[in-house]
C-alpha cells in the first residue's frame, strides 16, 4: 500500500490558499481517477482509494490544520502498517519559485511545520513532493502561505500538471530530481 497525502488546512476559507496545494493535488488526482473522498474520523483524515488489492493507493487529505499534520499522518500510517518510504507527502515550499517541483527522500523540514510535524510522528525516511509557491518581500511568511493565488488558470494547469506527474510516478516509479511545471 502507498500513501499519497496531500497538505493543507481544513476549511473553506483555505481552499485556494499557497498552503493547501497539497489538497489540491490529490483532489485533481481523485477527480482525474473518478473516486471521492470521504472523512474517516479515526485517522483525523478524508481519503479516497484507489488501484487494485495488491497495488492499494490512499489519497490521503489530513484534516488537523497543518501545524499538526503529523497527528492524522502517524494514525494512518499505523493502522495500516505502510513503511515511511511508501509514504508520499505532496506540500507547498515557499524557497522554490512557482513552477518549479522537488522530489526528494528523507530531510528536514526546511522550516515547513507540517513536515516537522510528520517527521515528529513517523521520522524523515519519506517521500515530499515540494511545490514551489514561492515568496514575498513585504509579506511575512506566514500570511503568505495562508493567501490566495493570484492567477487561478496558472493554478488549475499547474496542479493539473503535477496530478499527471504523480500518477505517472506510480507507475513509474518515484526518484529525487527537480522539474519545471
Amino acid at each position: 500500500m502507498r500513501l499519497i497525502i496531500g497538505l493543507g488546512n481544513p476549511g473553506e476559507k483555505y481552499e485556494k490558499t499557497r498552503h493547501n496545494i497539497g489538497f489540491l493535488v490529490v483532489g485533481k488526482i481523485a477527480e482525474k481517477r473518478g473516486i471521492t473522498f470521504r472523512l474517516e474520523s479515526m485517522y483525523d483524515s478524508r481519503y479516497a482509494e484507489m488501484g487494485d488489492f495488491e497495488h492499494r493507493i490512499k489519497l490521503v487529505e489530513p484534516q488537523t490544520f497543518m501545524n499538526e499534520s503529523g497527528k492524522a499522518v502517524g494514525k494512518t500510517k499505523n493502522f495500516f502498517k505502510v513503511d515511511s518510504e511508501d509514504i508520499w507527502v505532496i506540500h507547498d515550499d515557499v524557497d522554490l519559485e512557482p513552477g518549479k517541483v522537488r522530489i526528494n527522500l528523507g530531510g528536514s523540514s526546511a522550516g515547513h511545520k507540517g513536515v516537522q510535524s510528520i517527521i515528529d510522528a513517523i521520522g524523515p525516511e519519506f517521500w515530499r513532493i515540494r511545490i514551489g509557491v514561492g515568496k514575498s518581500d513585504k509579506i511575512p511568511t506566514e500570511s503568505w502561505v495562508l493567501m490566495s493565488f493570484e492567477d487561478t488558470e496558472k493554478l488549475e494547469n499547474m496542479v493539473d500538471m503535477i496530478a499527471d506527474f504523480v500518477l505517472e510516478s506510480l507507475s513509474k516509479g518515484i526518484k529525487e530530481e527537480t522539474i519545471n511545471i
